[in-house]
């Protein structure tokens, strides 16, 4: 049996045992008595001359390795990468002067088990400093991987850090120019990988197999990734050099390219869902140079749909050390599809269209009748770019490359409810990793939602009316109607002066106040609902202390042209006005994309003199600042731009930043909560096959022309009363009378609406499928009719609306409308309502009941059956989740309990009375921590904690508790000597258990009596 606790001379003899057994290693022996080297010379040559490698070029690849490894003019990582290069295209020499040269691989690549593979402990290496790591790997006589290992009572983090140390310039920094891993681990927490100057908290944990426990982790996973062929497969195929990073693959990345080589060599597309922030970029890169490594005939075009991912794109393969040809424009895209010239390249999917086409179909026929004929076999990634491609731009790429392989990378797919789904554009799921997946992986951040309120009311409804009056004179009732209920939505009452100022108060109040955002660490991102809205945002945080630390990134790019209609009279300026001087103001001298990108770097590389970002759609998707921490939501939103948008804040970024923070003005938590749930929902997404598609497709396509052909007989069926022969004078005496009489354009009002709506119904269903009218099985004949009808009765009721003077020129009534709205609607100071906030009331639920709790939530809450529900079931779940650890049988049986209830609420239609009793009975448990009929005996919480964990044995409980105040050593919570004399009583209180003393062992580090 093995003892608990073991020597890390114990672990690391077992290890050496594992790498000769089972993974084949020759064993170098101890080598702590000898100098030693990254590079040994005999065993590289003994490898080179069974090679059939003449001496003289051997003595050549030796000299420039070590040339490399010890180049003293080159950083750390410069040496590497260069050496790296070595290693995998192999090494130039020359026999002679003159003569050609010839290249030598110290690897072979493609046969793993012909080269040799051998371990060694206890390395001396003398640098500056002797050091000496437990385990090397060579390969070939190179050293490949460093290990070093602890005992299972000392933290890996303790052989991370020694790694780490090793890599300085004072200690043994030479030594590692050649490696490429670096491993730690111990029995009790496995194993963790990096390579050359990773920081200690990107250090990484493998994850396969997970249902195997048969033996310890850190064994199990060494014989994963020092398996040979898989250890030089992740040096050759799964490295890049990113900019001054060195990086390895996370499992999910490299398990995805291993399915789409199996896609790729199929010839067949697919999709590759990874939630936002886990790495699609760096994925890319893997595959496309996997792709054409293999191919070569193959070529990669990388498809983006921003202009800043177009960039992101080119700058991520340079840093790889990878060519790629960015094109300027539709035409230069086209032209180098149609050489063999450039293998890798990136576009807009919007060069593949043209601005000035009137007739979109006559040009998709010329397209797909051109003479453009792409070179090689092609492979199109589309990067998130897949929602604008379901459209008009999707058809135009498919019909310019038409024998491509597309495969799409995303975070959020299109799904079922979509208008035409990932499954249609792409064909089925290569793999998946979900944002749930990724948050237990610890590749992104858990997200935090709360929600804030900010009340509003008309400070004096009469001055509002007088006003209204005073500058609509001359207004019909149904002009009068439309400005109000353009000016009454709560989009524009929401943008109010006194409202924004409330928030900007509120976000410097979390600048002062919350820990990651007053640290030189965190900064945030504002989401207005419109670029004016973003405008006012920023001249309000001008009079703040984020004056010169906030900057606007909008699609906005001001040109006097913009303003040259807007001149409305009386001094008042329109939003278009305010717009454009508040950018020429900001942006002075520069160009808006210089501005735009200046304040993306600081914002990312000096968090500290860039706060905030105010945006409205640009930032959203794609954009990578570790440092944001929170995200302010006043824009309304849903689906896949709200999850993109709320991911923004989930990258990891050092010790201070725990989680990602939403919050929300705009009342989205369904949303929030919905588009969570359903990108880390468990379908079954990677069994679906080429004919399920086409399945979706017909299914989708039969519904929408039902839906057209329906809409098209209802408008026609309308107008079918209208007196022959149909002219304009009868389309207008039939819908509105004779406009001069008033009476009569009343009387015919009904007609009016009915032809508004229903116009309405057929050009959203038109809009639907008119892409796709050919796929529907439509006939050119039908086509041409349909596109005509829907145009005719497009402007007819544009003609009725000017005919009847339902029309109205709102532009000048814009500034008076924003004056009205700023100066009498007055804003409260804003209230949090959120869900997972701490709203106490669990404490009023235990001292005043639950009619009372019900009464301290905001009004819109108490008066929503479901909303109070769900307010008070997550205020329980909250307070379970914290205090699970301190009694784990407790806290889960009443998880238990909750679950059931809330089961029974949603599915049993529970009366709303009985559902309160028996929520607020699992309050009043959950709130004192305990259940009523303990023992009398259990007098203290810790007490009661080790009974419900030790099966409710009460004299063990009270056994164990005795021995707690009996042997624990004064301060012994984090200290890990004297954790280890409570654990050592434990284990004999305990029977000998030693996985029992951990479990217990757990629960006591959270209960304060203990302390």
């Amino acid at each position: 049996m093995d003892k608990i606790g073991q020597s890390e001379k114990t672990t690391q003899d077992r290890i050496v045992r594992l790498f000769q057994e089972e993974l084949g290693y020759s064993f170098l022996g101890n080598w702590k008595s000898r100098s030693n080297s990254n590079i040994e010379s005999a065993l590289l040559t003994a490898y080179l001359k069974r090679c059939e490698i003449p001496d003289t070029q051997i003595d050549r690849t030796l000299d420039v390795l070590k040339r490399t490894a010890t180049n003293y003019e080159k950083t750390l990582y410069e040496k590497n990468k260069e050496f790296y290069s070595l290693l995998r295209y192999g090494i130039p020499v020359k026999e002679e002067v003159g003569e050609n040269t010839l290249t030598i691989p110290v690897i072979d690549w493609e046969h793993p088990t012909r080269n040799d593979f051998a371990i060694a402990e206890e390395v001396t290496v003398y640098g500056r400093a002797e050091k000496r790591p437990d385990l090397v790997l060579y390969v070939n006589g190179i050293a490949l991987a460093v290990i070093e290992l602890k005992s299972s009572t000392h933290s890996i983090g303790e052989g991370i850090r020694q790694s780490i140390l090793n890599q300085r310039p004072e200690f043994i920094q030479d030594f590692f120019s050649t490696v490429q891993f670096i491993f730690a681990g111990n029995d009790t927490e496995g194993l963790r990988y990096g390579t050359i100057e990773t920081k200690e908290k990107y250090f990484l944990k493998w994850k396969e197999d997970i249902e195997d426990v048969s033996r310890l982790q850190i064994d199990k996973y060494f014989l994963k990734l020092c398996n040979k062929e898989r250890f030089l497969e992740i040096i050759h195929n799964f490295t890049i050099f990113d900019g001054g990073t060195r990086k390895l693959p996370r499992p999910h990345q490299y398990f995805a390219i291993k399915a789409a080589q199996k896609f790729v060599e199929r010839k067949e597309g697919g999709i590759i869902w990874h939630t936002q922030g886990s790495g699609k970029s760096i994925l890319m890169v893997f595959l496309a140079k996997w792709i054409l490594e293999h191919n070569p005939k193959a070529r990669v075009a990388i498809i983006t749909d921003r202009e800043e991912l177009d960039k992101q794109i080119k700058k991520v393969f340079e840093q790889a050390g990878e060519k790629i040809y960015r094109t300027s424009s539709g035409q230069d895209l086209l032209k180098q599809l149609s050489q063999p010239m450039s293998r890798l390249l990136c576009s807009l999917i919007h060069k593949f269209g043209r601005r000035d086409v009137d007739d979109f179909n006559a040009f998709l026929n010329e397209i797909k009748n051109s003479t453009v004929v792409p070179q090689g076999e092609l492979f199109v990634f589309v990067d998130e770019a897949h929602r604008t491609q379901s459209g008009k731009l999707q058809l135009l790429m498919k019909a310019i490359l038409k024998t491509a392989v597309f495969i799409g990378f995303t975070g959020t797919p299109l799904l079922k409810k979509d208008k035409k789904t990932t499954l249609e554009v792409f064909g089925r799921y290569i793999h998946t990793y979900k944002f749930n997946e990724a948050v237990e992986d610890e590749v992104v951040l858990d997200l935090m939602y709360e929600a804030r309120d900010i009340d509003q009311r008309l400070s004096s409804p009469e001055k509002v009316d007088t006003w209204f009056q005073a500058k609509t004179k001359g207004l019909n009732n149904y002009q009068k109607h439309e400005l109000k209920k353009k000016w009454g939505t709560m989009q524009k009452v929401l943008s109010s002066k006194s409202r924004m100022e409330k928030i900007v108060q509120d976000i410097i109040f979390d600048f002062s106040t919350k820990p990651i955002l007053s640290s030189e660490y965190g900064n945030a991102i504002l989401v207005a609902g419109s670029i004016y809205e973003a405008c006012k945002y920023y001249e309000l945080f001008q009079n703040t202390e984020l004056k010169n630390k906030s900057a606007i990134i909008t699609s906005y790019n001001p040109s006097a042209g913009d303003i040259r209609t807007e001149d409305t009279g009386e001094n008042t300026e329109t939003e278009k006005e305010f717009i454009y001087k508040t950018y020429k103001n900001l942006l002075g001298t520069k160009s808006t994309e210089t501005y735009e990108d200046d304040a993306k770097r600081v914002f990312i590389d000096e968090p500290v003199k860039m706060r905030l970002l105010i945006v409205v759609d640009k930032l959203l998707t794609g954009f990578d600042a570790p440092s944001c921490s929170y995200i302010y939501l006043d824009k309304s939103m849903q689906d896949h731009g709200l999850f993109q948008a709320i991911c923004r804040v989930n990258r990891l970024d050092g010790e201070e930043k725990q989680f990602g923070y939403i919050v929300d003005y705009k009342d989205l938590f369904k949303k929030v909560e919905n588009a969570v749930a359903v990108y880390t929902s468990e379908m079954d997404l990677t069994n679906a096959t080429r004919e399920d598609s086409e399945i979706i497709l017909k299914d989708r396509l039969k519904t929408a022309k039902d839906k057209l052909e329906n809409a098209l007989e209802e408008i026609e069926m309308l107008c079918e009363s209208v007196e022959p022969p149909k002219s304009l004078l009868h389309y207008i005496q039939y819908f509105c009378g004779n406009p001069e009489v008033s009476e009569e354009l009343r009387d015919t009002e009904f007609r009016r609406a009915s032809l508004y709506k229903l116009t309405a119904n057929l050009v959203r269903s038109f809009s639907n499928i008119c892409n796709e009218l050919e796929e529907a099985n439509f006939t050119t004949t039908e086509i041409e009719r349909i596109r005509e009808r829907v145009e005719f009765y497009r402007d007819l009721r544009e003609t009725i609306r000017r005919a009847s003077n339902e029309i109205i020129d709102l532009k000048s009534y814009e500034a008076d409308m924003h004056f009205l709205i700023d100066h009498y609607i007055q804003a409260d100071e804003s209230r949090k309502i959120s869900r997972f906030d701490d709203m106490a009331l669990l404490d009023i639920i235990e001292k005043l009941g639950i009619a009372k709790a019900i009464e301290t939530l905001p009004q819109a809450i108490q008066v929503d059956h479901e909303a109070s529900a769900e307010t008070i079931e997550n205020n329980i779940r909250q307070k379970i989740i914290q205090n699970h650890l301190s009694d784990p049988a407790f806290y889960s049986e009443m998880s238990e309990l909750l679950f059931s209830l809330i089961q029974r609420r949603k599915f049993e239609a529970l009366n709303y009375e009985t559902y309160l009793q028996s929520i607020a009975a699992i309050a009043m448990r959950v709130s004192k921590g305990q259940n009523d009929d303990l023992p009398k005996s259990l007098k203290s919480k810790g007490l009661r904690a080790l009974y419900n964990n030790l099966g409710k044995n009460e004299e063990l409980a009270q056994k164990i508790h005795s021995t707690i105040l009996t042997e624990k050593p004064d301060g012994w919570k984090g200290n890990e000597l004297k954790e280890r004399v409570l654990k050592h009583a434990l284990y004999k209180a305990l029977d000998k258990n030693a996985e029992e003393v951990e479990r217990i062992f757990k629960i006591l580090v959270e209960q304060p009596e203990y302390e």
